[in-house]
Parts: C-alpha cells; sequence; structure tokens
C-alpha cells in the first residue's frame, strides 16, 4: 500500500472507460478501486476512505450529480466529474454542488494525472491546516482548543467537524442544509444554538461578529483570510 501514491475510486457504467482509467492509473502508481454505478460507489465509501473519486455524470439509476448531492458533506473526498461533450450545463452544475474539477470525454489520459496531483496536492495542504492562527485568535483541531486573548475555550467534536470544513473552505457560505449534512443534524434552532456557542468563544463581541458571519437567507461563512 505504501507504494501507491493515492488509493482512488473510479465510478463509471461504461466498462471499457473503467478499465482504461484503471489500468492507466495502476500504471501510474496509484491504487484503484472501481464502481459501475453511484449506488455500488456509495458502499464502498461507507467502508473505505479514498483520497479521491473520478466520477461519470451520466449513469443507469442515480447520476454522479446525485451522487454528489447525497454524500459529498458525509465525506471529505476531492471529486473529479467525467462528463461527455457538450455537457456544458452537468459541469456547471456538478461543480455548483461541491465537485472540484471536471474533465471532458474523450480525455487524455495524461491530462487526468495532471489534474489527480493537482488536487491531491491542494487536498494535502488543506489537511495540514490543523493549527490555524489570525489575530488574536489560535485554533487547534488536534487538541480541540480555541485560544481567544490567552484565554482557553474547549472546542467539541460537533464543533471541531464545522470550524475544519469551515477553516479549509474560507469564505465559502454555508447553509444550515450544508451544516446539517456535516454533523447529521436536521434541525435548524438546533444549529442555530450550535453556532451562537462557537462565536461566543471566537468573537470578542458575538452580537456584531468580525469572523463568524451570517450572511441572511444564505447561511454562515468564516472570513479569517
Amino acid at each position: 500500500m505504501n507504494d501507491f501514491i493515492a488509493h482512488i475510486l473510479v465510478v463509471d457504467d461504461d466498462d471499457g472507460i473503467r478499465s482504461l482509467v484503471k489500468k492507466y492509473l495502476n500504471e501510474n502508481h496509484f491504487l484503484v478501486t472501481t464502481s459501475d454505478s453511484a449506488e455500488n460507489a456509495e458502499e464502498k465509501i461507507s467502508i473505505i476512505k479514498f483520497d479521491l473519486i473520478i466520477l461519470d455524470i451520466m449513469m443507469a439509476g442515480k447520476s454522479g450529480l446525485e451522487f454528489i448531492k447525497d454524500n459529498k458533506f458525509k465525506i471529505n473526498t476531492p471529486i473529479i466529474l467525467l462528463t461527455a461533450k457538450g455537457e456544458t450545463q452537468d459541469r456547471v452544475g456538478g461543480l455548483e454542488v461541491g465537485a472540484d474539477d471536471y474533465l471532458p470525454k474523450p480525455f487524455e489520459p495524461k491530462e487526468l494525472i495532471l489534474r489527480i496531483k493537482n488536487i491531491l496536492n491542494k487536498t494535502k495542504k488543506n489537511n495540514q491546516k490543523r493549527i490555524i492562527q489570525f489575530d488574536n485568535i489560535e485554533i487547534d483541531l488536534n487538541k480541540l482548543l480555541l485560544v481567544r486573548n490567552q484565554k482557553e475555550f474547549k472546542i467539541n467534536n460537533t464543533e471541531k467537524i464545522i470550524l475544519e470544513k469551515m477553516i479549509n473552505n474560507p469564505g465559502k457560505t454555508f447553509s444550515r442544509e450544508d451544516i446539517g449534512k456535516l454533523i447529521d443534524l436536521d434541525k435548524e434552532r438546533s444549529i442555530d444554538v450550535i453556532i451562537t456557542r462557537l462565536r461566543k468563544k471566537i468573537e470578542i463581541d458575538p452580537k456584531n461578529p468580525k469572523y463568524l458571519q451570517t450572511l441572511r437567507g444564505a447561511g454562515y461563512v468564516l472570513w479569517i483570510e
């Protein structure tokens, strides 16, 4: 396992494309698992942590876009979409729901490798953001600790999940539904309570937040850059 660069899940209902992509990735030192449907892929991501998913949009049964909508907030795995030529709307839709990149078919295998390596490098840098400092605040996600003006606040696991996602996506707006999927909670009022609790730890004036702000009608955003 240590000889492989990363473990990739290839999801496509076309046997030929699946085999071709697996062969080329194996030749370039990637470990590859394949799925012939979104439903089968969901079974595999429930038991295996992949480093990246290559996902076809148009498949029988559940589509690639539906897969992303149902699973992107349950996993923190980057996704490259494979799209048919001319599917501009689907490509845009994929990026909007959380895909990290796309590649139209037919594609050059070398380009796929380059895109994979670029995303993995970016993901590696993001995953290193376990301790972050801004202004007079330090957040240590490893120790579940937030320090503001030399005063310490413990972070519980729910708060850690939300902060980790926001820290690695600074400036991105998260709706209540997005946050609910992250922490497996669908009660909006409870989500608001969690955000309020986080503000009391991060903000000097929680009622007039500088960092963890509300975008009316959209959700919450963490401004740290």
